[in-house]
């Protein structure tokens, strides 16, 4: 199993930006999918999941702001992230978790600065 993360980038304070991350290989299709991110000096912490059955989580930090969504047919996941803020610059990790079974993608970075 491989996960491709795309998007990322830098926005302003108070922008959008969204992130994607496409899984392949064989995957067993109960499997909750999830955005994780790690800012500098920090460790890594839960942004939001989703599950097959499309039931969603949210870390209390970005609750309201951030939209988590998946494409079940294409394996993929989705982070719409709105109202963006300084500390929400980090890098964003999609993950995958099957069974027992975790999988990480590369990581891709969020920057949110004027």
């Amino acid at each position: 199993v491989q996960l491709q993360a795309s998007g990322g980038g830098l926005v302003q304070p108070g922008g959008s930006l969204s992130v994607s991350c496409a899984a392949s290989g064989k995957i067993f299709r109960l499997n909750v999918m999830g955005w994780y991110r790690q800012a500098p000096g920090k460790q890594r912490e839960l942004v939001a999941t989703v599950t097959s059955y499309g039931s969603t989580n949210y870390a209390d930090s970005v609750k309201g702001r951030f939209t988590i969504s998946r494409d079940n047919v294409k394996n993929t996941v989705y982070l719409q992230m709105s109202s963006l803020k300084p500390d929400d610059t980090a890098v964003y990790y999609c993950n995958l978790r099957v069974l027992k079974n975790v999988y990480w993608g590369q990581g891709t970075l969020v920057t949110v600065s004027s």
